[in-house]
């Protein structure tokens, strides 16, 4: 059988894809070349229908078996084979399926400050004309009817970030030795020691990477007719492309995309009032967090946002639980 040895498992919109781009050259890892194919988010064809965009997103899932072991058939020997599907931390199916399959999978999680992954996902969204809400904070208010009416996890703005509970459903299912997780800013103020975590928590060569390739920064295109008129198209158009041929469909959704975003200036930082509209949300979540870890996140409470700090601690050398076994912070 041909299936991966470790996973990206999460979160959205904190550097997975840099983070998959770094470890594809790393000779003693193979990436697959789809990078986010899902298989592990459910047992068959994914749902036809949810919200703005939501067909396009399912059209991309590897859900036969067979299809996804094509991913990793062509792996050097000796290499491990990696994929990258950021919402298998919040898929608590997902858990239960990778366990079932492969029970020695290691799975590496990127977290971000949860508000400002939120406001970074919310702007992906956006800046693609496919949420109809202009201002954050309404948008989020938005989710629990958006969940109900059964919309894909990349508009559960809010839930995605609330890490405590996910981790803690995680490591009912897995060896905490098999989960590794670190700071999203970890890549960004320390790549090359970062990247050293993580190769050694695979078991692979260390001092190999040294760099992060450069993340698409998301953008925040103004409010005004022209965006209120594209987003408009873009939202009819992710409902037509459902019926046309997927090159079609997804090359016209794509054009519409680029209009947007033209001239587009980079996402607006949070002001302190809309941090607090949002931190509620997570305050529990992040104690929750914080007595799993042992470590201090009170940062996200703050009106700075992303405080750095690497999380995850070095797999040799590591504290040792009372059971006599690594830690994984």
């Amino acid at each position: 059988m041909a299936l991966p040895d470790f996973f990206i498992a999460g979160v959205p919109k904190a550097g997975t894809t840099a983070l998959h781009a770094a470890l594809a050259r790393h000779p003693s890892l193979c990436l697959s070349a789809v990078k986010e194919p899902k298989f592990f988010l459910t047992d068959g064809p994914p749902p036809r229908r949810g919200g703005p965009g939501d067909a396009k997103t399912y059209r991309q899932h590897i859900w036969r078996r067979e299809d996804y072991e094509a991913l990793f058939e062509t792996v050097p020997a000796g290499a491990l084979r990696g994929e990258s599907t950021p919402f298998y931390l919040y898929s608590r199916t997902a858990h239960q399926r990778i366990r079932a399959l492969i029970p020695a999978a290691r799975l590496i999680i990127v977290l971000r400050d949860p508000v400002e992954r939120a406001h970074s996902n919310w702007a992906h969204l956006w800046s693609a004309g496919l949420d109809p809400v202009s201002d954050f904070v309404r948008a989020c208010a938005e989710e629990d009817r958006r969940i109900a009416a059964g919309w894909a996890d990349f508009w559960h703005y809010t839930a995605l970030g609330r890490y405590g509970e996910q981790l803690r459903d995680l490591y009912s299912v897995f060896p905490r030795e098999q989960v590794f997780v670190f700071r999203y800013r970890a890549l960004i103020d320390s790549p090359a020691g970062a990247l050293d975590q993580i190769c050694a928590f695979l078991g692979v060569p260390e001092g190999v990477l040294t760099e992060m390739p450069r993340e698409n920064v998301t953008a925040q295109p103004d409010l005004s007719l022209r965006h209120r008129a594209l987003a408009r198209a873009a939202r009819a158009g992710s409902a037509v492309s459902e019926a046309m041929p997927h090159q079609a469909g997804s090359a016209m959704m794509k054009h519409l995309e680029r209009l947007l975003q033209r001239d587009a200036a980079p996402r607006k930082p949070l002001t302190w009032e809309e941090r607090q509209g949002l931190i509620p949300r997570f305050e529990e979540d992040i104690r929750l967090l914080e007595s799993l870890t042992g470590h201090d996140f009170s940062d996200w409470l703050l009106p700075r946002s992303d405080s750095g700090g690497l999380v995850g601690a070095r797999p040799t050398g590591q504290r040792q639980a009372r059971n006599g076994e690594p830690r994984d912070f």
